[in-house]
């Protein structure tokens, strides 16, 4: 696999955007905490006294990076999930914990993105600023970060239903895809690590 594919492989649109929003992510989390913070301890050094409010931008760079990745994890199934005990049972039991799973995380998706915005709404209704020498606008950083979690919100409802239509035309390796349980194999191929067959008479 060539690195070009490897970074952006050829996948549906809405994986294809939720991989971007997540290097967007990665790019604010490097300028806005490690860049920002390398400034302040170099400047701390040199003239005993900070010259960017590394701390609050920081602190805005973790809830756009948290948010804007929000949506990858949602497509690449790196969410938490229990599934200890999903093996143990007949496939149809496997299949209904995957929809109950995937429809659980789209309410609760939905109702996230519904409260964010209420408080990015109403932050711009009062205009409200941060209480440092900044003065941050509260909508910019908070905009960002609804934007992520309203992508969320989107692939969290738009792959339980692209699921449950795969699973009606049969497409059982479709469903397991989009919302099935990650295998220890698939886990590893995830992460990038090359799986070499064992050689003739190794022990397996």
């Amino acid at each position: 696999m060539s690195e070009s594919s490897r970074l952006l492989p050829p996948e549906p649109w809405p994986q294809r955007i939720s991989r971007i929003l997540s290097w967007i992510g990665g790019a604010i989390i490097l300028v806005g905490c490690s860049g920002l913070i390398t400034i302040d301890v170099i400047t701390r050094f040199l003239f005993k006294r900070g010259m960017v409010e590394s701390f609050e931008m920081s602190g805005y760079a973790l809830a756009a990076c948290i948010g804007l990745g929000l949506g990858f994890a949602t497509t690449s199934k790196t969410h938490i999930r229990v599934d200890i005990l999903l093996d143990a049972f007949p496939r149809p039991v496997r299949v209904a914990f995957d929809l109950i799973a995937a429809f659980s995380l789209a309410v609760i998706a939905v109702a996230l993105a519904w409260f964010c915005w209420g408080t990015l709404a109403q932050s711009m209704a009062m205009n409200a600023k941060s209480v440092s020498a900044l003065q941050t606008p509260m909508a910019l950083p908070q905009s960002i970060w609804w934007i992520g979690i309203f992508w969320f919100a989107c692939v969290a409802v738009l792959l339980p239903v692209q699921a449950v239509l795969r699973l009606l035309a049969g497409d059982r390796h479709g469903f397991d895809a989009l919302i099935g349980s990650l295998r220890v194999n698939e886990e590893i191929s995830q992460a990038g690590v090359e799986q070499t067959p064992p050689a003739d008479g190794a022990a397996r």
